[in-house]
């Protein structure tokens, strides 16, 4: 099977196993995701959508939290570990935002990529998430899975993975595809354990089981 007609096959037993699958970090505004993304960061999403509440409850815009003193950004944001510089980068950002781009989330992804703790999975995730445009968001369960399936060769830096997706995921298809794979990673093929491909959607279509 080649790697196009198996990214295809792909999207659609994940489609059909998760058809509602999103994003797993709560927000209700463009940067509050750009904060989230950026406390996920080896840490859950779980608990950052708890240590969220008492630091937007503390700063509700853009303008309170870039007004506000990194010491105490960073004793609200600690539990989510490596709370110094995720509290720095996160007052740069919304310091920059506030006044470079008007207290809003820009929809150009160099313009994204040009904000404080913001890396290109970052800005695909807002890229995809807020604006509806086509994104890859490689994350871990993304990189472990498309090795996994076939669609990449040993690869695992994020960035050469993103580029040989862009090859195979058509565009309307990608952020989604993305969000499912992180269901996927999170329940089936999974990272601690030997992957359940026993009970698996893509059994048929993936790489690993000798298709």
């Amino acid at each position: 099977m080649r790697k196009k007609e198996r990214a295809l096959a792909l999207i659609e037993c994940l489609k059909k196993e998760y058809p509602d699958a999103g994003c797993t970090l709560d927000y209700n505004e463009a940067w509050k995701l750009l904060v989230s993304v950026r406390l996920a960061a080896q840490c859950t999403d779980a608990r950052v959508n708890v240590v969220v509440q008492g630091l937007y409850e503390k700063y509700p815009s853009v303008e309170a939290l870039a007004d506000a003193d990194v010491a105490d950004i960073e004793a609200i944001v600690k539990p989510c570990g490596l709370g110094h510089s995720k509290a720095r980068d996160i007052s740069a950002c919304m310091k920059m935002l506030r006044d470079d781009f008007g207290s809003s989330v820009p929809d150009d992804f160099d313009a994204l990529l040009s904000l404080p703790g913001v890396g290109r999975k970052s800005a695909n995730l807002i890229m995809g998430d807020v604006f509806g445009k086509p994104a890859i968001v490689t994350d871990t369960h993304c990189i472990r899975l498309v090795n996994r399936m076939g669609l990449v060769d040993g690869i695992k830096d994020p960035k050469k993975v993103e580029m040989e997706l862009w090859k195979l995921i058509p565009p309307e298809e990608s952020s989604d595809f993305c969000h499912r794979l992180v269901y996927h990673g999170r329940d089936v093929c999974t990272a601690r354990t030997s992957p359940h491909c026993e009970r698996c959607c893509c059994a048929e279509v993936c790489k690993k089981v000798g298709v």
